[in-house]
C-alpha cells in the first residue's frame, strides 16, 4: 500500500498502511450481502493468488527490482509475505480488534510461498465466517482519525489491496520474460479472434 494517495484517511500498523476514501454521503448501502458470498468470491482471488505465484520460475525467488524505495523495492519474496499477513490485518480490523498486524510469515524461499498464502486464507476463513452479516454494515474505527469506515467496505480494501500487489508480482513476471498467467483463462488475442463470430451470432455491426 502506497504512501502519498489522494485518499482522505492514512493508517499504519507494522508494515501495513492503508489509504481511505472519505465516504460519499450518496451511497450508504454494503455491496456485499453475507459473509459467506464474500467468502466464496475470496476463494476465487486466492486461487488466482496462488495460479500466479505457481507459474513463478525459480530465478524469481529473491528477485527485486534494481531501484526504487519502499514497497517499489520490495523482493519478489517479501510482496508474497505481505499479501498473505495483510489478509489477517484486515480480518483483525473487521472483528473489531485493532488494525493489528500479523507476524510475518516465512516466505524465504519459493517453496514457501503458496504454502503461506494457503495458510492465510485458511485462518481468513476461520476469523471470518461464523461472523454476522450485520458485521458488514458495522462502522469500524480507523487507525489515526476519529472516523469510522463500514465492515464491507475493509473487506473490499483486502481484496483490492491484494489485486494491486498480485499485480505488481505480475508486472516484474512480465519485464523479466516469466510466464504470467492470463486473468481468466483468455487472452486478449483469444478474445479479439472471437469477435467477428461474436459479432454475426448477435447482429452486431
Amino acid at each position: 500500500m502506497r504512501r502519498g494517495s489522494r485518499f482522505g484517511s492514512r493508517f499504519y500498523e507494522g508494515s501495513f498502511a492503508v489509504h481511505v476514501a472519505k465516504p460519499d454521503p450518496r451511497y450508504h448501502a454494503p455491496v456485499l450481502s453475507s459473509i459467506s458470498a464474500f467468502l466464496h468470491y475470496f476463494d476465487a482471488v486466492h486461487r488466482r493468488a496462488v495460479r500466479d505465484i505457481c507459474a513463478l520460475p525459480p530465478e524469481a525467488d529473491g528477485w527485486a527490482p534494481p531501484a526504487g524505495e519502499g514497497e517499489g523495492a520490495w523482493s519478489i519474496n517479501t510482496l508474497v509475505g505481505h499479501i498473505a499477513g495483510s489478509r489477517l490485518y484486515f480480518a483483525s480490523a473487521y472483528r473489531g480488534e485493532g488494525w493489528i498486524s500479523p507476524p510475518p510469515p516465512d516466505v524465504s524461499r519459493r517453496a514457501l510461498w503458496a504454502p503461506a498464502l494457503d495458510a492465510s486464507a485458511g485462518e481468513l476463513r476461520r476469523r471470518l465466517e461464523d461472523t454476522a452479516d450485520a458485521w458488514l454494515a458495522r462502522k469500524v474505527d480507523l487507525i489515526d482519525t476519529d472516523g469510522q469506515i463500514s465492515g464491507w467496505r475493509i473487506l473490499m480494501l483486502m481484496l483490492e489491496h491484494e489485486v494491486y500487489h498480485r499485480s505488481q508480482i505480475d508486472a516484474y513476471a512480465g519485464l523479466n520474460g516469466w510466464p504470467v498467467p492470463d486473468i481468466y483463462g483468455r487472452s486478449a488475442e483469444q478474445v479479439l479472434a472471437q469477435q467477428d463470430e461474436q459479432r454475426a451470432k448477435h447482429g452486431a455491426a
